[in-house]
């Protein structure tokens, strides 16, 4: 059955070299379910994805991070590439506005590498997920319980391994966002677990 999410509004985190599959096919799978998509990026007018092996075809630019605000936003797509999340973390913009979101409970699905942004807004302790095997290590380090699965949903956070598991990916993350904020989805679960 496919889910609507008319209404909805996402927010995709990216810069240049974001692996084109990963921002292109999530963005139509959640247009084709209603939702209203905006990619977000440090830099205005457009940015230039990766197609596996070279630079593929580049996307416009809906609005700056500088003017982005998550309170906006329903939920959030970060693809992944290399280089895409690897800027994307040194910029503590970037690392505040994916931090928003789980502040707020919302929905948030990470591919591939896009969870090394997750690592530096540090909300991955205690979180059950999966990503590129490269950042496996990097995860655990950062207190994740990395598994090796398809697509993973922990309470609102959805990800997955490479471009190969995009469509099962697809379904869970408009399935989370369908269901709306996640009491589980926060960037204090240490402390919450806890008390």
């Amino acid at each position: 059955m496919k889910m609507n999410i008319a209404g909805k509004r996402v927010a995709i985190l990216a810069t240049n070299g974001f692996e084109q599959s990963e921002l292109k096919k999530p963005k139509q799978a959640l247009e084709e379910a209603g939702a209203t998509t905006a990619v977000i990026a440090p830099e205005d007018g457009e940015i230039k994805g990766w197609n596996e092996n070279d630079w593929g075809e580049s996307v416009k630019v809906d609005e700056t991070l500088d003017n982005a605000n998550a309170e906006d936003f329903d939920a959030l797509l970060l693809p992944g590439g290399v280089q895409n999340p690897d800027t994307l973390r040194t910029l503590p913009s970037a690392v505040n506005f994916v931090r928003a979101f789980f502040e707020a409970h919302k929905p948030v699905a990470a591919i591939c590498h896009g969870p090394q942004l997750l690592i530096e807004a540090d909300v991955v302790k205690n979180r059950r997920l999966t990503s590129f095997p490269s950042i496996k290590t990097d995860l655990a380090n950062a207190g994740a319980d990395w598994t090796d699965a398809e697509v993973v949903v922990d309470s609102g956070l959805v990800t997955n391994r490479k471009p190969a598991d995009i469509p099962r990916f697809n379904e869970k993350m408009i399935e989370e966002i369908a269901e709306g904020e996640h009491s589980g989805q926060t960037s204090d679960r240490i402390s919450k677990s806890s008390s």
